[in-house]
């Protein structure tokens, strides 16, 4: 079965293409995404910008991604779209556009949670099977879940402010560094001496799972105010970021008994907390190539897995939602 896939919940048009197969894996056939560029000009993303530029885009986007996969859009056989969490009116573009494709064609449509997709663009690479934990990390969220079987998440830990991939924007732009922040931040921390500003991993001695990166961004402000260089405060930043995520993340499978770790969103394409995570000594799994950040592709690769879980079409009357937490979706 090809499983169509659209996000735009928020300033990527992502439309992509997998196949099911009959032994229930399942291999991406496309994934193309529009990026856009208009936001660069305030610093973050600007939501009725966004919402216009998916309009404008998504039909070219799905014909991109349909001549990609090398199929017609008769062959489809379920439609897949983001229903939340996002920008409300970026939200609707695609999940109004799935929904008009599913009643056109006559095949099954899933509404679909962002999370989920990000936690499923892993299983693109390796076999995913549960139980394992999650961390999706990017400039919206910063959740860590224990997924005890397939479509039962429990939160176990998340930010208690800015995301991370929020704060390397804000670190990025006071900096003078450009936007996006996180590759600006990684370019330049090659430059940079990691130990050069004395910055403390924040909630070090917690005894919980959870995040905070309020604090370390504001001490980024202070040290640039300082006079700290741009380079020496992009690797300082960068490296205590990393170690909290890792040691956080790690703690948990440890305490919790799980032996996978799945690190998706926008961040995880951070080469540094790719070879941090990478040594410590779990099984983690990352999205491929082009699959980090908000992407159609992941969202067919959720669709896919509902499918092979049994669950029935879902999400017709369901509308965008700005903020959905990632509930327990057996059953659905």
């Amino acid at each position: 079965m090809l499983v169509l896939g659209i996000d735009t919940s928020c300033d990527d048009t992502g439309v992509g293409v997998v196949e099911l197969h009959p032994d229930g894996s399942v291999s991406v056939r496309s994934n193309r995404v529009w990026s856009q560029t208009v936001h660069a000009n305030y610093g973050g993303v600007m939501p009725e910008l966004a919402s216009r530029e998916h309009v404008e885009r998504i039909d070219a986007v799905m014909g991109d991604a349909l001549a990609e996969a090398g199929v017609s859009v008769e062959q489809l056989g379920a439609v897949a779209a983001t229903s939340g969490p996002g920008l409300v009116g970026a939200l609707l573009v695609g999940l109004m556009y799935g929904k008009g494709l599913s009643q056109g064609l006559k095949i099954p449509f899933h509404a679909t949670h962002h999370l989920e997709g990000h936690i499923y663009a892993a299983a693109s690479e390796a076999e995913l099977q549960p139980p394992y934990l999650a961390l999706v990390v990017s400039g919206g969220h910063t959740h860590l879940f224990d997924v005890r079987a397939e479509g039962q998440y429990e939160l176990v830990g998340a930010t208690r402010d800015d995301a991370a991939g929020e704060a390397f924007d804000k670190v990025a732009r006071l900096s003078g560094l450009g936007y996006p922040g996180g590759p600006a931040i990684a370019e330049a921390a090659k430059l940079g001496d990691p130990k050069a500003v004395p910055f403390k991993v924040p909630l070090a001695g917690q005894k919980g799972y959870e995040f905070s990166f309020s604090g370390l961004k504001t001490a980024a402000l202070l040290a640039h105010r300082a006079g700290a260089k741009p380079e020496d405060l992009a690797a300082s930043f960068q490296a205590v970021a990393v170690k909290s995520l890792v040691k956080t993340s790690v703690r948990a499978a440890n305490d919790l008994g799980r032996n996978t770790l799945v690190v998706s969103g926008g961040v995880a394409a951070n080469q540094a907390l790719r070879e941090a995570f990478l040594q410590t000594g779990l099984r983690v799994l990352f999205p491929g190539k082009g699959l980090n950040t908000d992407n159609g592709a992941m969202i067919a690769l959720a669709g896919a897995a509902a499918i092979r879980a049994g669950r029935g079409e879902h999400g017709l009357g369901d509308g965008a939602t700005a903020y959905a937490p990632l509930a327990n979706v057996e059953g659905d």
